[in-house]
């Protein structure tokens, strides 16, 4: 039930909890104008954790994205940036190694102070400092300065062309981007990494958290807001938020909670779930509406991964005979009403990327490859070139053991799909079960035996970061771990190559185009990992007491409809009283 990019959290090193306990009575606030929401802890938060610097132990998935704004969002339904702090952030030379930044007037942080190009510079040269922050690699690689022009002007230059930086790093969405941090504050700590923030850390959202313990997370809506006065916002109509912690709670018992109107909205939900839901309570709605499938396009298609350095996933023809076994017609068919769900790319369709996937050059690569067929005749003569057999069990085996196909998966979230595609494999030949174990993700991160049923959490406008997680100098050797999306631990100096030449280039340039299509031809010739659905989020949104919910007909400013997301500020802001008292 927890978000993908949440849920696999690691703990090490977490600061301990420390709850936030308001200073008398909290204030009464009406249901009619609280928003109520139902999400489970991530294994890698910490209680109290408010600083985005603090990590492990900050997620921005627990309400924090309400404190914590970023330069700009990005509205992936209209393909549109969202200004927010920044009025503006734009390229100012054509090879695109160089940025200007403008900061809008009235942003404010809590304490009342401006925020200004000193925190940007902060935030800035953090990343480039500090080996702990999410994006010191981005910032090492292409940041040669960043210069305060004016208190409302920030210069960035790169030290090579970064025509993704403003995108991939400087711009909310899903679960990406950078928030901007106070730089008084942040410096005034013994170490800003380790100083956990609690209610005391400056932030310019427009929600406080008053209180934070184990099960609730309370915070309420602060009237200086300065998205108000800027024109970013009407003054929201929610005056206090309230993160119930469902955690090994049953599925049952949070859609019957729904049901009865004791929750606003949850996190995402199995088809049959949310039909049920739906069914049971006419006020609730999904993305879609009442109707299959119920959800919006997530930015986590899911592939069946191996790790290509073990054998015998070493071996192409293994993995091309897993890949064939796989029927997505079916999938379909089974689990989404005849939506076309099922992939065969490891980037999610949205509208720029669905332009590219139907280019001349990426079709040609597809009917060289076809890696959509499932033929399970063709997969068993792969196998037999490998040098496997059937054994009694029909199973396929070399040496005396069978192939491990068993998939590392996550109940909450593939109880559906994973053992539809270990019956596939099972039917093929392969000994595929499914082990839902709390060591599923451990597994894939220390590239044991077996397929790991995972997301791509990269590419949203051009396909440029979802091909570059294989990239060799990603690939993990042996004996060590592997991060979130690198799992494959693939290595290949021709696609490394193509990788190199059309980093530098812009979006929609021809040479960049090319060169794309044909990595994402080498991704499909050597099945560096077997895509099989792209993601949905189906969100259950209860209009009883609140209106206005993100759906595939109001698409407000083009944002995903998770509440949890870096976007899910623009989401409660936005909503309206339904009339329910």
């Amino acid at each position: 039930m927890l978000a993908p990019s949440a849920s696999f959290a690691q703990n090490a090193g977490l600061p301990a909890a420390q709850e936030i306990t308001p200073k008398g009575d909290l204030p009464a606030v009406p249901r009619d104008q609280s928003l109520v929401l139902a999400w489970g802890v991530a294994g890698g938060t910490s209680i109290g954790t408010t600083n985005p610097w603090v990590l492990p132990g900050y997620t921005h998935q627990e309400g924090n994205n309400l404190l914590f704004e970023p330069l700009m969002y990005y509205g992936i339904f209209k393909g549109e940036y969202i200004p927010w702090l920044a009025d503006s952030m734009e390229y100012t030379s054509p090879d695109f190694t160089s940025l200007e930044i403008k900061l809008n007037k009235d942003a404010k942080w809590s304490d009342g102070k401006p925020v200004t190009s000193k925190d940007v510079v902060y935030t800035f040269e953090g990343q480039m400092q500090r080996e702990t922050l999410p994006y010191h690699a981005h910032f090492n690689q292409f940041v040669d300065s960043v210069t305060a022009k004016d208190d409302l002007t920030v210069e960035v230059k790169f030290k090579q062309p970064a025509p993704r930086f403003k995108f991939e790093v400087l711009t909310e969405k899903f679960d990406t981007g950078l928030p901007i941090v106070p730089a008084e504050w942040m410096s005034a700590q013994e170490d800003p990494t380790r100083a956990v923030g609690l209610d005391q850390m400056p932030h310019s959202g427009p929600y406080s958290v008053v209180a934070w313990n184990a099960n609730q997370k309370i915070l309420d809506l602060r009237p200086d807001w300065w998205g108000v006065k800027a024109g970013r916002s009407a003054e929201p109509a929610v005056k206090r938020v309230v993160i119930v912690n469902i955690l090994n709670q049953p599925i049952d018992s949070v859609a019957q909670r729904l049901v009865n109107n004791e929750f606003d909205s949850s996190v995402d939900m199995r088809a049959q779930i949310i039909a049920n839901i739906l069914e049971q309570n006419k006020d609730i709605q999904s993305w879609t509406g009442a109707e299959s499938p119920y959800g919006y396009l997530d930015w986590w298609p899911n592939s069946l991964w191996m790790n290509t350095e073990l054998a015998p996933y070493n071996d192409v023809r293994v993995r091309k005979a897993i890949s064939l076994a796989v029927d997505r017609e079916r999938i379909n068919e089974v689990l989404y009403d005849g939506a076309k769900i099922a992939t065969i790319y490891p980037f999610p369709l949205y509208p720029n990327l669905q332009k590219f996937a139907d280019s001349e050059a990426v079709k040609a690569e597809e009917a060289k490859y076809e890696p959509g067929k499932f033929d399970q005749e063709e997969s068993a003569k792969l196998m037999t070139e490998a040098g496997f057999t059937k054994n009694s069990d029909g199973l396929w085996e070399k040496d005396g053991k069978t192939l491990d196909a068993t998939i590392q998966a996550f109940e909450t979230i593939h109880g559906d799909i994973a053992p539809i595609l270990a019956e596939m494999l099972r039917q093929a030949g392969f000994d595929s079960n499914v082990n839902f174990g709390t060591d599923a993700f451990q597994n894939m991160v220390d590239g044991k035996a077996g397929l790991y049923l995972f997301g791509h959490g990269a590419s949203l406008y051009d396909p440029f970061e979802a091909l570059n997680l294989f990239h060799g100098k990603y690939s993990g050797t042996i004996g060590s771990a592997a991060g979130n999306n690198r799992f494959s631990r693939y290595k290949n100096p021709e696609f490394d190559a193509l990788l190199d030449e059309i980093s530098p280039l812009g979006s929609e340039d021809p040479k960049f185009q090319e060169g794309a299509a044909k990595a994402l031809g080498i991704y499909w010739r050597d099945v560096i990992d077997v895509p099989v659905i792209q993601w949905l989020h189906r969100i259950p949104y209860n209009n009883h007491y609140w209106k206005n919910w993100p759906s595939s007909t109001n698409l407000a400013g083009g944002s995903n409809g998770a509440f949890w997301a870096h976007t899910g500020l623009p989401i409660v802001t936005a909503l309206q009283p339904a009339g329910a008292k």
